[in-house]
């Protein structure tokens, strides 16, 4: 008898991720034997689980922090992956561990479903400039958008990312947000401010545009003070809840076969889910 496919996650912590909630709802809406395990695995143990994946029963995983860059280096990744400089998606194919991004369509196809026509704005701004942020930078410039500004508290790390994806991104330092605000068709928060426990992302969301629109990573809180003053302005906005469930949709159909579909149910799930913590 064939034992049922399964995928993991790989983290240190890994205990609060939404991963195997998301994961076991598809397999049981599309009717799919298999599983979705959490794998603890510190720093030290990281090469040794990730090299002998298959070993420990598995036909993929995603991974998380801190892995995600050690990921990159112990698979085969994909341009994607290689772009951004972190894996969080791995899985087998012709024998070898492959890896990939797939924050990148996360983020890209939460947008497209919340905000339509966002990809024919000229100005991004992007706060951050950690994984996340390559993530989104690349994606942005993927689909043409003409020039992406980019805010981080240490301006090195701007310009780091300014020296990898070129003339496009454009640093800008911290203090000086409120000047680009105006122009930007899109603003998105890539860092951990206004996340439970984390400092307030202090920003005037009443410099935007009336037709901008305001995405922010942070899922906890589902509504961050920034979405909420960007609502209240009437802003159309994307929150990080559908950023999570739209990256997940690659890894499943990779391990199991079948592609599923981020739905209402699926994310009145997740949020039940999350109004607990």
């Amino acid at each position: 008898m064939t034992k049922p496919r399964a995928a993991c996650l790989i983290g240190w912590p890994a205990a609060h991720s939404r991963s195997p909630l998301i994961h076991h709802y598809w397999l049981r809406k599309l009717g799919i034997e298999g599983g979705y395990n959490i794998e603890a695995v510190p720093p030290e143990g990281f090469a040794e689980f990730v090299l002998h994946l298959s070993t420990h029963g598995f036909a993929g995983a995603n991974v998380t922090l801190p892995h995600k860059e050690r990921a990159l280096a112990l698979t085969v990744p994909d341009a994607r992956a290689r772009a951004v400089g972190a894996a969080n998606t791995l899985w087998y194919e012709g024998g070898e561990l492959r890896s990939t991004n797939t924050d990148i369509e996360g983020f890209l196809n939460h947008l497209d479903a919340s905000a339509k026509g966002w990809d024919q704005i000229d100005d991004v701004l992007v706060l951050g400039a950690g994984g996340s942020s390559r993530a989104v930078v690349f994606g942005l410039l993927d689909r043409g958008i003409k020039r992406v500004h980019l805010a981080n508290r240490t301006i090195e790390r701007a310009l780091a990312l300014a020296d990898q994806f070129g003339e496009a991104v454009r640093p800008v330092a911290w203090e000086a947000i409120g000047e680009v605000l105006p122009r930007a068709g899109l603003l998105v928060n890539t860092t951990s401010l206004g996340m439970s426990g984390q400092p307030a992302l202090k920003l005037d969301v009443g410099l935007l545009s009336p037709h901008a629109i305001v995405a922010d990573l942070v899922y906890v809180p589902l509504e961050t003070a920034l979405l909420k003053a960007a609502r209240q302005r009437g802003l159309r906005t994307a929150d990080g809840l559908g950023m999570l469930l739209h990256q997940a949709v690659r890894g499943f159909e990779l391990w199991f076969g079948r592609k599923p579909e981020v739905t209402p149910e699926l994310r009145a799930l997740v949020e039940a889910d999350l109004a607990k913590v």
